[in-house]
């Protein structure tokens, strides 16, 4: 189909200022649209009207100059709401004891019903299961307006691709899958996105775009467990599990590179499988092996890196329990400052049980990343040189890592980001 962007300013609300919200916003803004941005989330909301961004990926500077154009607004009063022509949904979807919540969506789409008008566009970007757009928003957005989707209103889904600290490919540049209910709602939302990215990819409907969400993360959780998995025998087995991958990735065809790490973090990752898992052992009745094996896999991820840490301990004759260590990293990704569902945090915590003293290095990580008795420090010399192992979790650009392996008495890199005869890599 023929995309065309949609013509002037338009009135759009961004709903839930997180991770996804807030660059999407920013975006909006950037292409000559008004913008509010909703949040229930009243500490968050003063934050951003007073121009202090949470994510690298939105600096002060672009959040100030986004205010001082008078089309940034952050709110956490439903009001506000009223009058938007283009609605986005990007809240939340975590997992409750294993099963996908969808009450964030919900409470979202209640809101917008309150003050859907007929011709107003409705997308939905979290990430779910297939289905949720026409069978969980739809109904409520109709229930609460009195509107019909595809007759008074539009509606799609374009799953979200914030890849948090990523310089190459941002919001603008990177493709965005589009879809509607009908011909008429996904030319509404490829004309949204065609005005703020450079590449929209048209799909046939929701719940194709919805699948293909949690295609893109599966793929890569499942090739991470891989890997992982393959760490843990390499090392059994006496072998270079790194050298071994960078042999591989010499081959320009059928493979693509991945590395092994401490475990998998983000919203992504350890989450959006399994709503795939959920949905397939649901709706067919079996079970998704590859996504379960997965989850096992890098799930114990965190307790593999502690075993080698008591290993390494135990090689200098010192119990965990009279151990000082020092942690490098606490985000979840290098360069970032997203801690959520970090295997740093879980990796600490077992280590703390363990009765370590334990103290953590990351000028990212926000301060509740430190917690549950994790000591923040600077890293020094002195700091490395008392620590009786290292243990790199995060590789942040902005670590001295020369200091580290010149310094440390023993260092555990999971990230294979450092090289000497007191490194070991995982």
């Amino acid at each position: 189909m023929t995309i065309t962007s949609l013509p002037g300013t338009q009135r759009v609300l961004v709903v839930g200022q997180g991770y996804v919200g807030l660059p999407l916003a920013m975006a909006a803004v950037r292409a000559g649209h008004d913008v509010v941005g909703f949040d229930l989330d009243i500490e968050r909301i003063k934050y951003l009207a007073d121009s202090t961004s949470f994510t690298a990926d939105v600096p002060d500077t672009e959040l100030q100059a986004a205010i001082d154009t008078g089309r940034y607004a952050a709110s956490s009063d439903a009001a506000d709401c009223a009058g938007f022509d283009v609605a986005v949904i990007t809240v939340p979807t975590p997992l409750r004891e294993g099963d996908p919540d969808l009450s964030f969506i919900a409470a979202a789409a209640k809101t917008l019903a309150q003050h859907l008008r007929a011709g107003a566009t409705v997308i939905l970007e979290s990430t779910t299961y297939p289905g949720t757009t026409e069978e969980l928003m739809v109904p409520i957005l109709e229930e609460g307006s009195g509107l019909a989707a595809g007759r008074d209103f539009h509606v799609g889904y374009s799953p979200e691709r914030i890849d948090p600290g990523n310089h190459t490919w941002g919001f603008g540049n990177t493709p965005k899958v589009v879809s509607g209910i009908d011909e008429a709602s996904l030319a509404q939302v490829a004309g949204f996105y065609g005005s703020i990215v450079e590449t929209v990819v048209p799909v046939a409907d929701t719940k194709v775009a919805e699948l293909a969400k949690l295609l893109e993360n599966t793929f890569r959780h499942v090739n991470i467990a891989l890997v992982n998995e393959l760490a843990v025998f390499a090392d059994e087995l006496d072998i270079d599990i790194w050298a071994a991958i960078e042999a591989a990735a010499t081959k320009p065809f059928g493979y693509m590179k991945f590395t092994p790490g401490p475990g998998v973090g983000g919203h992504c990752l350890p989450i959006d499988p399994s709503y795939l898992s959920w949905t397939v052992r649901k709706r067919v009745g079996r079970p998704f092996r590859f996504v379960e094996l997965a989850n096992d896999v890098n799930e114990h991820m965190p307790h593999y890196v502690v075993e080698r840490i008591r290993a390494m301990l135990n090689t200098q004759g010192i119990a965990p329990s009279r151990s000082r260590l020092l942690l490098l990293g606490m985000s979840y990704k290098k360069n970032t400052n997203d801690t959520r569902e970090s295997p740093s945090r879980t990796v600490a915590k077992l280590l703390v049980a363990d009765g370590a003293e334990v103290r953590a290095v990351d000028t990212f990580a926000t301060v509740d990343a430190f917690s549950g008795g994790v000591v923040r420090a600077d890293l020094t010399a002195e700091e490395v040189r008392a620590a009786d192992l290292v243990v790199v979790l995060t590789d942040h650009d902005d670590v001295d890592y020369d200091l580290v392996v010149r310094e440390a008495t023993a260092v555990l890199d999971t990230r294979h980001r450092l090289d000497g005869p007191n490194v070991e890599h995982l």
